[in-house]
């Protein structure tokens, strides 16, 4: 594997320098800005990262005050609580997508979200999580949550601002010609793969995950 330095140099050259690089990252946000996100913007951030899911992620973005105004705010009790004639109501509300599984999603993810509440709150449980076991918070999110399998909490956790890193395409390529896995990564072994070049290009750099996977993203 390159050392980061070098796989800096390598975004840096194809998209204008070492400045143009650095105006283009962003750092995540502290454990305590997390901690502070209330239950109902998690929730929000859940539903619209596994609404986008195959589909046609304008359009959702576009829709989305129905889906805040749809959805009571993303109230976690009462999305928790939902009950059958809400739910109903939900498959005929035009000012969402009527996608029946990811409703209920939203429904279970709210449950899960009140489960978080008794281990100290979503945004301290996610937010704290340590980066070099990043894999280890996606496989509890896929386990515990519903949907939130494969990118979607990807996606999610950056969206919320966690430390995180995204297995875009342009990320894969450039996790592959690294010789850190030969094709994308799904299985355990291959993620802790993953988990390792980064935690290694961490301790190299000093930068976050989600500096990292960005700079990544732009060698390609």
């Amino acid at each position: 594997m390159h050392h980061f330095d070098d796989i800096f140099l390598m975004a840096a050259a194809r998209h204008g320098g070492p400045d143009a690089i650095e105006a283009k990252l962003t750092k995540p946000k502290s454990v305590t800005e997390l901690a502070a996100l209330p239950d109902d913007r998690w929730l929000s951030i859940f539903a619209k990262c596994i609404f986008r899911a195959g589909f046609n992620w304008t359009v959702i973005d576009s829709k989305w005050a129905g889906f805040e105004a749809a959805f009571d705010g993303f109230d976690v009790g009462r999305c928790a609580f939902m009950d059958d004639e809400t739910f109903d109501s939900l498959l005929r509300d035009t000012r969402i997508v009527r996608n029946g599984a990811k409703i209920a999603a939203v429904r279970d993810n709210a449950a899960f979200l009140l489960e978080l509440r008794q281990e100290g709150g979503a945004g301290r449980v996610l937010g704290s999580w340590p980066s070099t076991d990043y894999v280890g918070l996606l496989a509890m999110l896929n386990k515990r949550g519903t949907r939130l399998g494969g990118k979607s909490a990807q996606y999610a956790m950056r969206l919320a601002g966690r430390d995180s890193f995204i297995l875009s395409q342009d990320v894969t390529a450039r996790l592959i010609a690294e010789g850190v896995v030969d094709r994308p990564p799904s299985s355990k072994k291959a993620m802790m793969a993953v988990q390792n070049a980064f935690n290694m290009w961490m301790d190299q750099s000093g930068r976050s995950l989600t500096e990292i996977s960005r700079v990544l993203a732009m060698t390609l």
